[in-house]
């Protein structure tokens, strides 16, 4: 036997000495190791890779090709790999756990820290708080976040002046003995600084008035005031319910005004602070209103305007406020998509209805007429009827006006604006007619005779509106006009006076002519209720119901004399003073077809009986044709 094939033979008496027991030792430490891993939760993938390393095994074995130690060498190599890249693994498990841990936007790790990386973060939730309902936000938090700063940096900071991308800010020390008032610019891109009263650089700007510090002298010489802009984003931070982002209402460039005293609570103020907001021309729908944050409002503050009055100019907005907090302008628009829509929708309904009301009044007039000769010499029933013509070609004007918008020539959208304006103009007329006709009857009562009255009732009341058409139309005044949201997207686009040129026509010959025929309708009414309710008075004990009778008098004759309409008056004060304008006047018709009906269809007897008004009706005509 040679000298290899006696280091073979060892060796093979070696691995035959040691083959048992490290094959046992392996197989227990590989059982033990499998149900260990098993147990961690990873025993499939460590099974997998336990059998690659036998199989590899076996194939070194075979080809002699294992060393002396090789074994412990590879496990505990590949141990070592394994054990580095779980490692890694937790590490960034962890550290995305950690992240999702932080939520920033809860508002709650934070709450006390105002440095520049407080700041910055607590700043990407204006952004990341777009949605409603997100969980990971705490809109209470958040915004008491930044109520809590303004008092930071009165009380604890010692910081001058802040300008960051999202937030200026100056902090300035006052004497409480200032003999004149003080002014701030704020210029949102810019520091707030102290300016003079003549320096009209700063279109933006904040007035302090000296008797805000002068009532502080008992307590301090000096105060320190904080004065920052702060840019809110289009989020849901310092929106509050008021405000709700599908209807386009916002904040003026999303930029929040604040002023503080720190822990200084300032109310109540004898003579207001004034804040100066420049803004571009509105639309006329939008509404611009001055509004402070009130953390007392709902779960975590909203917008509030008490003790704060709006000043609205072309190109600025003026807020004086009693008191010191954030503040903001508000931007709303009236008419809105879909608002516009419901209410497009609610007028045609309305309309439809009163079309056809309408129509049945003017059929029971004729009715009447032909049945009972009563009503050839009566001027009454002719006023009503008249009335009614004219509201039904209104209706009939507005459902072509809307039905077909802009569509056509240039013609024929200035006929269909002419005819529109026309036929509006004559309801408005027959109204204050209406109304004038009342006033003869029941307020003058005597020296009432008229030569041929209902002749120039008409000649007014279908002349007048002419010849101011004609005048509108001679100075081109009608054509494309559209309503329009804040974005100036026209919502609505129809034949009416242009909308560039022409909108002091509009002013003129409708909304000042309506003004005028409302106001007259608004007193005489008045002056007709008094004589109703003085006669109610004198004849109580004779009958029941003789104020009820008297209010559903009055009642009948306001449809009359269009007192719904001037429901358009009090349209500034929101969307359901809007949608009861335009519910009521399309439904006008409605409410005149039964005034005629209880007035003139039963017998004589029972109308003679029914009302003052209507016994007044007809006894003391004005008609001598």
């Amino acid at each position: 036997m040679g000298r290899g094939e006696t280091r073979n033979t060892a060796r093979l008496h070696t691995l035959t000495f040691h083959n048992p027991t490290d094959g046992a030792m392996e197989q227990e430490g590989r059982g033990r190791g499998h149900r260990k891993r098993q147990r961690c939760g990873h025993g499939a993938g460590w099974g997998r890779l336990g059998r690659a390393w036998e199989l590899r095994d076996v194939q070194l074995r075979g080809s002699g090709r294992r060393g002396p130690g090789w074994p412990g060498m590879v496990t505990r190599g590949a141990l070592g790999v394994l054990l580095l890249l779980h490692l890694a693994s937790d590490q960034k498990n962890s550290t995305t756990m950690h992240e999702e841990s932080r939520q920033p936007c809860k508002g709650l790790i934070n709450a006390n820290r105002f440095d520049d990386f407080g700041l910055e973060d607590t700043a990407k939730c204006f952004s990341a708080c777009a949605q409603s309902g997100n969980e990971s936000c705490n809109l209470g938090n958040l915004q008491r976040y930044w109520l809590n700063y303004e008092i930071h940096l009165v009380e604890k900071s010692l910081t001058e002046t802040v300008n960051m991308s999202f937030l200026k800010a100056l902090v300035k020390n006052i004497n409480t003995n200032i003999s004149e008032d003080l002014h701030f610019s704020l210029t949102p891109s810019q520091i707030p600084k102290q300016v003079t009263e003549d320096e009209h650089r700063h279109p933006d700007r904040v007035r302090l008035p000296r008797s805000l510090f002068g009532s502080l002298q008992g307590n301090r010489p000096v105060v320190r005031l904080a004065i920052t802009i702060l840019n809110v984003g289009s989020g849901n931070v310092f929106k509050g319910p008021r405000l709700s982002l599908e209807d386009d209402s916002s904040v003026l460039n999303n930029h929040v005004v604040g002023l503080s005293l720190g822990h200084i609570n300032v109310t109540g103020l004898a003579e207001p602070l004034e804040i100066t907001f420049s803004h571009q021309h509105q639309p006329p729908n939008v509404t611009l209103s001055c509004v402070f944050w009130d953390v007392t409002k709902g779960s975590s503050g909203d917008w509030a305007s008490r003790g704060c009055s709006t000043d609205v100019g072309v190109n600025r907005t003026i807020c004086r406020c009693d008191h010191l907090t954030f503040f903001a302008l508000l931007l709303r628009p009236i008419l809105d998509q879909v608002t516009v829509k419901a209410l497009t929708r609610i007028s045609q309904a309305g309309c439809g209805t009163s079309m056809i009301f309408l129509a049945f009044t003017v059929a029971l007039y004729a009715f009447l007429r032909f049945s009972q000769q009563r009503l050839n010499s009566e001027d009454v029933p002719k006023i009503h009827v008249a009335l009614s013509v004219s509201l039904f070609l209104l209706n009939l004007a507005f459902f072509i006006n809307v039905g077909h918008g802009l569509k056509g020539s240039s013609a024929a959208c200035w006929a269909r604006g002419a005819v529109f304006h026309y036929f509006l103009l004559c309801a408005f007329t027959w109204m204050g007619l209406e109304a004038f006709h009342l006033y003869l009857l029941v307020i003058k009562v005597f020296n009432t005779y008229f030569g041929h009255y209902f002749l120039k009732l008409s000649l007014v009341g279908w002349g007048l509106p002419a010849l101011i058409v004609i005048g509108a139309g001679s100075a081109n005044s009608y054509g494309p006009y559209a309503i329009r949201d804040k974005k100036n997207t026209a919502t609505l686009e129809l034949c009416w006076f242009c909308e560039k040129t022409a909108i002091s026509a509009l002013y003129v010959t409708v909304h000042g002519y309506f003004l005028v025929t409302f106001l007259f309708s608004a007193v005489v009414l008045g002056l007709v209720a008094l004589k109703i309710f003085t006669l109610s008075s004198a004849t109580a004990g004779k009958e029941k119901w003789q104020h009820w009778k008297g209010f559903l008098t009055l009642l009948g004759l306001s449809s009359l004399v269009g007192v719904t309409w001037g429901l358009a008056i009090l349209t500034p004060l929101g969307l359901s003073t809007t949608y009861v304008f335009a519910l009521f006047t399309s439904l006008q018709g409605v409410f005149i077809f039964c005034w005629f009906a209880v007035l003139y269809f039963p017998s004589q007897s029972t109308v003679t009986s029914s009302s003052g008004t209507a016994r007044a009706d007809q006894v003391l005509t004005v008609s001598h044709e």
